[in-house]
């Protein structure tokens, strides 16, 4: 299973087919099938040559061929759903850095909305966070370079550059009269994924920001050093995983095997080819990224097992997010508190290509231990809490059933006809009267929640209902056991 999992290189977030093309290839497509054993469609490829011939012969100006293939490739892909891309040499490095935690910018995660870039999430303690980017902006100008009409990597690469250079970001943002200018200088991003905080005596929070190569073990040192600071009495733990976008699914495995015993299923993935049908349990080479690493699960503090432990997320935890959460969720490990998750139940898988360029393509979907599917629909948390109301607006409630071309739920054909509804058993919290409303429809009759900090504040003066109804409800569970 390493192998297999190290071979491909499965991530979970949230731009391979290689041949010789020329003009009458159609010919030697009479003889030829697909890898599956069906013909080639081979009018749709008498199509694609007469298309690519006159471009060649009447387009307004000269297009080099090597560009031509490399949109059509691009297209290709980019319409299976909105996960499946086609890496070029510089956007295949650019993953590489970001699931190895280091690379070059500003600190942002981001993806293409209507031909603009959408900031899905501004990484902690980054460029990007530090001048006030926030989830849901849409970045209309880079320096004095329109966005619109840029692909998603080009506006990365603009967005790439060397350390302490200067760039300009003109920024849409809800309820903003006018475009935000905002100068930032680019840095390294070293993005350190695992954050340990004590907010209460004995109750400690862990903020995981992404799933890279290291968090599973800088979970477990984060873990040891809680028990450490409280003299191995702790009384509970909040796990964060609010706007954590993904990352590998092995530090998923990991994260998860923290707090589950060994051979515990954590996720199981479903497709058409062997390597996508996998059972993911807790066990070293599901987690571990080869067979010299140390084990980072073997000498974790005793009683980490049993712990009581407070999940937190919300629209924007996605992908290996979710598969944590619905993992503790379904072994009956953790509570989950916040607002519904982003809904991403696929696995993408790396596909090296020639040239150093890959595939990253949609190969399975993954299904919790009890069997469910997460795709279009999300994780329900067990205690409803909103988010704080800029967020809620600012991402404008987007998930993973609002974007064109997702996946369909196989268990669940209702999933993602309300992206926004709150199941009828889930708890309403302690911060009761800013939870979400149940459904769209009932929105009239509750009032969202109000801005509760401004702009520029520094983070440990916000206000967080979420995380308080989490410490609230570890003080609860824990008064209940000494009575």
């Amino acid at each position: 299973m390493r192998g297999s999992l190290k071979q491909l290189g499965l991530v979970l977030t949230g731009a391979v087919l290689g041949f010789a093309l020329t003009l009458n290839f159609s010919a030697v497509a009479d003889k030829s099938t697909t890898t599956a054993g069906t013909p080639l469609p081979i009018e749709d490829l008498r199509t694609f040559s007469e298309i690519f011939g006159r471009i060649k012969t009447d387009y307004v100006e000269p297009v080099d061929d090597h560009k031509l293939i490399k949109e059509a490739i691009t297209g290709m892909v980019a319409g299976l759903d909105p996960h499946s891309a086609y890496l070029d040499q510089e956007a295949y490095k650019e993953l590489q850095d970001g699931t190895q935690g280091e690379f070059g910018g500003l600190g942002i995660e981001v993806t293409m909305e209507d031909g603009l870039v959408k900031v899905v999430t501004p990484i902690d303690d980054t460029p990007a966070s530090k001048a006030g980017i926030k989830s849901g902006d849409y970045i209309i100008k880079l320096d004095d370079a329109a966005v619109k009409g840029m692909t998603l990597n080009d506006a990365v690469k603009h967005m790439r550059g060397k350390p302490d250079s200067p760039i300009t970001l003109t920024i849409l943002r809800k309820n903003e009269a006018k475009p935000l200018v905002i100068t930032l200088k680019r840095a390294i991003i070293k993005m350190k994924s695992v954050k340990l905080k004590e907010i209460d005596p004995g109750y400690g929070v862990i903020r995981i920001s992404q799933f890279q190569e290291h968090t599973g073990e800088d979970l477990a040192t984060a873990v040891k050093q809680f028990y450490k600071d409280n003299k191995d009495q702790p009384k509970g733990l909040i796990l964060d995983l609010r706007n954590n976008p993904g990352g590998l699914l092995n530090a998923a495995v990991g994260v998860a095997g923290v707090f589950l015993p060994q051979e515990s299923l954590v996720v199981y993935t479903e497709g058409r080819i062997a390597d996508a049908k996998m059972h993911l349990t807790v066990t070293p080479e599901n987690y571990l990224r080869d067979g010299n690493e140390k084990d980072y699960l073997a000498d974790l503090p005793k009683g980490i097992d049993k712990l009581p432990l407070v999940v937190l997320v919300n629209g924007g935890s996605a992908s290996a997010s979710e598969i944590v959460a619905g993992a503790l969720q379904d072994h009956h490990r953790a509570t989950i508190i916040g607002v519904r998750t982003f809904g991403k139940g696929s696995v993408q898988t790396i596909l090296p290509l020639s040239g150093n360029t890959a595939l990253k393509l949609t190969t399975a979907r993954y299904f919790t231990p009890n069997g469910r599917s997460i795709q279009a629909k999300g994780i329900d948390p067990d205690q409803v809490v909103a988010d704080d109301a800029d967020v809620v607006e600012a991402t404008l409630g987007i998930h993973e059933s609002d974007l064109s071309g997702h996946l369909s739920n196989p268990t669940d054909q209702n999933a993602g006809k309300s992206s926004a509804a709150v199941p009828s058993n889930a708890k309403t919290g302690a911060a009761e009267s800013t939870s979400a409303p149940a459904t769209p429809e009932a929105q009239h009759a509750t009032k969202p929640a109000k801005l509760m900090h401004k702009p520029g504040e520094k983070e440990e003066n916000i206000p967080d209902p979420q995380q308080d109804a989490a410490l609230a409800y570890l003080k609860k569970a824990a008064a209940g056991k000494a009575h």
